[in-house]
């Protein structure tokens, strides 16, 4: 039985019903051929279509909403970051170069790999892992050891690998590797046993100045204790030296590695390359 219809008599201004006209034939609300302004007031009353003032976002908004698609991809939840791609897509007013790399993430197709290595160290099953860091050759890794740590705003993958030759790191330390999730192509289980930890050095910190007092310690401390009044002193297990650097650069004067010497020479050459950008040094 067809539905009974309503007759709606609108007292609008001149040329509200050519405007509507043209509202309806851009959402392609049409009656035949032509468009409907009926059709129009009937889908808003329905909520077919969005009324109102558009929303878009600001930069700041779409800074942090950028930030959302890193963590949600890293933490393997990859339709919700597709989504989050799309609200930014639609209403993020991006310039090219960004909305082509968003685009390039939402046609992924696998955009990451977090679920299958949080399976593999929860079974503590090795896997291969190719890998293109940012020169873009393609490295291949077997993974004997692995935990996912997050580290300054995103999740990375640390691992123990065979392969040490292509390494640059500490001696000691060559077969810890720390990769990017979103730079990982592909992972298969392999054979052979699970390694269980990551190789190691310690490190001793001492800290002065407000950090005698404002030093937190961290999980990987097996020491803190305060020298003298003046002197924190910390020793520290330390399976990649890259984070240790990044950490106590802030820091300046206040934080000092003693030892190893190997560790040390590493920040002597980080500081020794900002002077000579500064000019402190000659180049």
């Amino acid at each position: 039985m067809p539905r009974k219809k309503e007759t709606l008599t609108l007292s609008v201004p001149g040329g509200t019903k050519e405007k509507l006209e043209q509202i309806a034939e851009r959402l392609g609300i049409l009656w035949g051929n032509k468009p409907s302004a009926s059709g129009l007031v009937s889908a808003i009353a329905n909520q077919s279509v969005e009324v109102g003032q558009p929303f878009t976002l600001s930069p700041a908004q779409v800074k942090h909403l950028r930030q959302a698609i890193h963590d949600l991809t890293d933490a393997g939840h990859v339709e919700e970051a597709k989504s989050v791609i799309a609200l930014l897509l639609d209403r993020g007013q991006l310039e090219a170069p960004l909305r082509q790399d968003l685009i390039k993430k939402i046609s992924s197709t696998r955009s990451n790999f977090r679920q299958e290595v949080d399976q593999y160290i929860a079974q503590q099953q090795p896997f291969l892992l190719f890998y293109t860091n940012s020169q873009n050759p393609t490295l291949e890794f077997t993974v004997r050891h692995a935990e996912v740590e997050f580290q300054e705003k995103r999740f990375y993958l640390q691992i123990w690998c065979e392969e040490a030759e292509t390494s640059t790191d500490l001696p000691e330390l060559r077969h810890n590797r720390c990769l990017r999730f979103d730079r990982i192509q592909e992972i298969f289980p392999t054979g052979g046993p699970w390694r269980g930890r990551f190789d190691e050095i310690r490190v001793e910190l001492h800290f002065y100045g407000g950090l005698v007092e404002a030093y937190e310690s961290k999980p990987t401390d097996e020491e803190n204790t305060c020298i003298d009044e003046n002197t924190r002193k910390v020793i520290r297990r330390v399976v990649n030296p890259f984070w240790l650097v990044r950490e106590v650069m802030p820091y300046g004067g206040d934080c000092e590695i003693v030892s190893p010497p190997a560790m040390r020479d590493r920040l002597k050459q980080e500081i020794e390359k900002m002077g000579k950008r500064y000019g402190l040094f000659p180049k």
